[in-house]
């Protein structure tokens, strides 16, 4: 078994489902660890792609000293999903 990776940082920021592009705020923070931007813009986006296009979304991104990366996208915030629905006439 090899031995764990060491963690450079761990990122954390919001960035719209499908809309990760490597302009700020993702960039500057990817690219101070040397990062690979395009990368991470197209695995999350493809990951986001079923959420409503602009969503909030939170991530987590785990940089490793060797400039890979890991990241968690968690689901939308509770806040989102009633903000959507407000037009709908719930009773």
């Amino acid at each position: 078994m090899s031995a764990p990776k060491a963690v450079a940082a761990t990122i954390r920021l919001t960035v719209p489902a499908g809309g990760a592009r490597p302009a700020p705020p993702v960039g500057p923070a990817l690219g101070q660890y040397r990062l690979n931007l395009m990368a991470f813009c197209k695995d999350f986006n493809a990951r986001t792609q079923k959420y409503k296009p602009e969503t909030p979304m939170a991530v987590t991104i785990t940089a490793y000293k060797d400039n890979t990366f890991e990241f968690t996208v968690k689901s939308p915030s509770v806040v989102v999903v009633p903000e959507e629905s407000r037009g709908r006439g719930i009773r």
